[in-house]
């Protein structure tokens, strides 16, 4: 993606199954648990570079002593620091003859991180605000040892307002303050109830006071405090955490929006965003790695058990979100390598008409780095195409007797498709320049180009991105750096199709203005005089947002229903020219189809940044705030 655009969080979670003095023995080490959390999230720091947070619990710890704990940072280097800093306390504990590594049981009294369970969160603010109580995981504290909740999670809600009026109309006192808090209280409300009822079956069994804390643990049902809980949540989540009676847990929304895999073995169960880390860290086959079912719910007992329940209805259908397989997610996925892949393959067709099929006088690259492997399964296409072609005008040639050395020649070695690392992104450049001019300059200077391979004014160079969202660094950068190898023609072409859409299920994308797709949809409006739509589309987004029960139709699909994709794509190309290439090349824009988008991702129908089809109301109320954000001329998120 050329625009920098925020990842999703990434989340986190190892139960061992085995006494500390196990892992000391296999390993080496009775923190094997705490490593194995760090290189699981150092493994999915592609996910959040706003902060860091860890917890953990100690099972079976007697009363009086401290048996859950967490640690926040919000700093440019939040693993090292949360993780160096707690390898500095053991030192020093080793050092005063507190803990001693031939007795992992020191381990487990002394160090705060040596407990069976663990959880790990990387945070991407998207909504709230960015200081470390932001972070996750979110602490829920109580002297009664069930009713302790630690959470942490990569989601958004939608209708964090409408959770916190339910929340006070039950005569709770909420912070309003983010999505975590709202889930973190009415998750907490259903425990808390569920563990007051269970002591009053034990006080009418006669439980004695010493075993009530144990007894009421064994019976805490996570399956059904959640399909309470999430009764109205609106969004998409994946979340992970710790109860004080021992259980541990991970979930899914319903529709299968934010991602969440898992695998369990005889030694320990783990948890992530992301099949690849806990392919990596772990060692495991991808067979090995389950998929987290949507709608479903994995608790890691006290006793060590894994049990999987369904907390929600079956829906009508999932919607995976696309994004996370055309961009977010780690590319060493076996799955998502090859889907990306395809996604470049199925451009063929459509840079080739912009080329004229001309094969000898083009050049094939890529930029950004992250649209490497959409490149790969782009170039393994053209050259079929070509191989087909040849094949074809040789048969043709030995069937009239006119197959020749130089024919060959001229169809096998001077015709064949040319890939060349054009585009290079340099060290981040930092903008301490104050005025907008300024920045632009050293904005400008993020990509350097590789020259000597474009001939001048005879090669195409057609450029595979994996995504366009705001157009802002093609414009002030990519193109103009590109554009210094003067070719005939320069061709950008994304492997996700225009995204029109603002979203609101976890990526930063919701202000519609700054979106390049819809800018020229508007420009297309006022050129053709079509303006009053703008201010009918206002009025229909308003009047939806003032209905008692969410319209489940998008006003703001109008902005586009008079042009053809085609029609888009060639403004777009207007919008982004930078100046300096007012003459020659001329710049062309292709996007991905939606119908594409489907055949390489079969398994991830969620396109609602692509098409406008939300999958839940608060996705069509995003939308239309988001447009009356944009007509009354107001900066912000639309949640």
């Amino acid at each position: 993606m050329s625009d920098e655009i925020g990842h999703h969080c990434g989340i986190a979670l190892v139960r061992l199954r085995k006494p500390l003095a196990y892992y000391a023995e296999k390993y080496g080490t009775p923190l094997w648990g705490f490593n194995q959390l760090f290189l699981l999230m150092e493994k999915q720091h592609n996910r959040g570079q706003d902060g860091a947070g860890i917890g953990s619990m100690k099972l079976n710890m007697p009363p009086g002593e401290a048996f859950m704990f967490r640690e926040r940072s919000t700093s440019s280097k939040a693993l090292a620091k949360i993780f160096g800093g707690q390898h500095q306390k053991l030192d020093k504990m080793i050092k005063d003859g507190i803990a001693f590594p031939e007795f992992p049981e020191t381990f487990k009294k002394h160090f705060d991180y040596g407990g069976e369970i663990l959880l790990g969160h990387l945070r991407y603010g998207t909504s709230g605000s960015y200081g470390a109580a932001t972070c996750h995981p979110y602490f829920r504290k109580s002297n009664w040892p069930g009713k302790n909740l630690m959470v942490a999670g990569n989601f958004n809600l939608t209708n964090v307002e409408e959770l916190n009026e339910k929340l006070v109309q039950r005569g709770q006192h909420p912070v309003f303050d983010t999505d975590t808090q709202a889930i973190l209280e009415e998750t907490g409300y259903h425990l808390d109830s569920m563990n007051d009822t269970l002591s009053v079956d034990a006080a009418t069994e006669g439980i004695p006071g010493h075993e009530l804390a144990r007894w009421v643990g064994k019976r805490v049902e996570l399956p059904k405090v959640f399909r309470l809980a999430s009764e109205h949540w609106d969004g998409g989540y994946a979340l992970a955490g710790i109860i004080g009676n021992g259980d541990a847990f991970a979930m899914r929304d319903p529709l299968g929006i934010r991602p969440g895999f898992y695998f369990a073995d005889e030694e320990v169960i783990a948890i992530a965003s992301e099949r690849a880390p806990l392919m990596t860290v772990f060692n495991k086959k991808a067979s090995e790695v389950e998929e987290i079912k949507p709608g479903t719910i994995l608790v890691a007992k006290a006793s060590g058990e894994l049990e999987i329940e369904r907390f929600a209805d079956d829906p009508e259908r999932e919607t995976g979100c696309s994004f996370e397989r055309i961009y977010f997610s780690r590319g060493n996925d076996p799955d998502i390598y090859s889907e990306r892949k395809m996604l470049g393959s199925l451009l063929v067709p459509s840079v080739l008409k912009s080329v004229g099929n001309d094969f000898s006088n083009s050049v094939f690259s890529y930029v950004p780095n992250t649209a490497e492997s959409a490149y790969y399964g782009f170039m393994e296409q053209l050259r079929l195409v070509r191989r087909a072609e040849v094949q074809q005008q040789l048969i043709e040639a030995k069937n009239k007797g006119e197959l020749t050395d130089d024919l060959i020649n001229e169809l096998v070695m001077d015709n064949w498709p040319k890939g060349e690392k054009i585009a290079n992104k340099d060290i981040k450049l930092r903008t301490f320049i104050s005025q907008e001019s300024g920045r632009n300059q050293l904005v400008s200077h993020v990509y350097d180009i590789t020259y000597g391979v474009i001939r001048e004014k005879e090669d195409a160079l057609v450029c595979i991105d994996d995504s366009i969202v705001r157009g802002t660094t093609l414009k002030q950068s990519i193109l103009k750096i590109l554009g210094r190898s003067k070719p005939r023609k320069l061709v950008i072409a994304s492997t996700a199709p225009q995204i029109r859409y603002p979203d609101c299920y976890g990526i930063d994308m919701s202000e519609l203005g700054k979106f390049i797709a819809f800018q020229a949809a508007v420009a297309l409006i006022k050129e053709r005089g079509y303006q009053g739509l703008l201010s009918e589309v206002a009025q229909n987004c308003k009047d939806a947002l003032g209905e008692s029960r969410p319209t489940l139709v998008n006003h703001v699909k109008r902005v586009y229903e008079n042009f053809s994709p085609e029609e888009i794509s060639a403004k777009i190309a207007e919008l982004v020219k930078p100046e300096e290439l007012n003459g020659d090349p001329k710049v062309e824009v292709i996007y991905q189809s939606i119908e594409n988008l489907h055949e390489a991702l079969p398994d991830h129908s969620g396109d609602w940044y692509f098409t406008g089809d939300y999958p839940t109301p608060g996705g069509y109320r995003v939308a239309h705030k988001a447009f009356l954000n944009f007509y009354e001329n107001k900066n912000g998120r639309s949640y």
